[in-house]
């Protein structure tokens, strides 16, 4: 199993120049899915070393951790994870395996109160799990990196002024991102969503879009016949111009549904495999949300030079990219 690795730097300096944190007892991280590590990374910066878990391109609903994590678990001084039941073998391992000391902090969790939590089509209630893809709303992810901050201060308080300024710089790049979505979304004739996995849900209520169906059912399975039949109908009652598929996932039932229905299907949009290559901008939680929201955009029928105009970066400084 791939695992993916943050090395964010090695030089020695002081604890405000973002040096390490404890010199040889540096804060040793592990996180999961790719956007949590990008977010994670943008604010603890070249202080600490940051391990993921979950490869990119691997269903993180269904992802079990072959036992030769457990090492890695072993030796974090902290788990960040999304929660909400996103990741239930990943804990289950870390719960096992962690040193004394050790915590696994759930940042989507620990983000939204339950009454909070979405339940859908893909996330029913009656089996409990709430809709987890809170990172791709970006004033969710602004409360992730607010968790991280807090924690990491805690950790290591010769730090917690770099962490700060890292947060502040983080958030002040979502404010652009947030304004510039706004822009660009309200160029589009009809904001409604037909996608492959049901990964938008608060991102939907927070800027105001109808997510009308996603073809990943709850048990990850195809949707029977009935349940195509029924999203045909659907697409051809709302008049929506696109359907959206995932780069990583092909769907062939979506595929189907855009021809039988002669609507444009847009096999592009990612959750949580980062855009790019490992060590280029592009490869990063802003990435990610700038692409998806600008393949959205333009398949709608809508103008997004406002988007396009958002330059990609991270925020911590003498930070190296993650290779994988």
């Amino acid at each position: 199993m791939a695992v993916v690795v943050v090395l964010v730097g090695a030089a020695c300096g002081s604890a405000d120049d973002g040096g390490p944190a404890r010199g040889d007892g540096r804060v040793r991280i592990a996180t999961t899915v790719a956007p949590i590590t990008s977010i994670v990374a943008n604010i603890v910066g070249d202080r600490a070393d940051i391990e993921g878990i979950v490869p990119e391109g691997t269903n993180s609903h269904t992802f079990e951790p072959r036992p030769s994590v457990a090492e890695l678990l072993s030796t974090a001084d902290v788990v960040y994870i999304n929660g909400l039941e996103l990741e239930e073998p990943t804990k289950q391992l870390a719960d096992q395996n962690l040193k004394d000391g050790a915590e696994v902090v759930e940042l989507g969790t620990e983000a939204i109160p339950e009454s909070a939590y979405i339940y859908d089509f893909s996330f029913p209630e009656e089996e409990g799990k709430p809709n987890p893809h809170l990172w791709t709303d970006p004033t969710l992810a602004r409360t992730y990196a607010e968790i991280v901050k807090d924690d990491m201060a805690e950790r290591d308080p010769d730090g917690a002024t770099y962490y700060a300024r890292n947060y502040e710089a983080f958030s002040a790049l979502i404010d652009e991102l947030d304004a510039a979505m706004r822009t660009s979304f309200a160029t589009i004739p009809m904001r409604e969503l037909l996608t492959y996995h049901d990964a938008y849900a608060y991102f939907a209520k927070t800027y105001d879009w109808k997510v009308i169906g996603a073809i990943q059912v709850s048990d990850f399975g195809d949707p029977t016949p009935a349940e195509v039949a029924d999203l045909i109908d659907q697409v051809e009652q709302e008049k929506v111009p696109a359907i959206f598929g995932s780069e990583v996932f092909p769907s062939p039932v979506l595929e189907q549904i855009g021809r039988e229905t002669g609507v444009e299907y847009v096999d592009e949009l990612r959750d949580d495999d980062l855009p790019g290559e490992p060590g280029q901008t592009e490869h990063s939680w802003l990435g990610l949300m700038r692409f998806d929201y600008i393949t959205m955009t333009e398949a709608l029928g809508g103008d997004a030079a406002a988007l396009k105009a958002v330059e990609l970066r991270n925020v911590a400084p003498d930070r190296a990219e993650y290779p994988q």
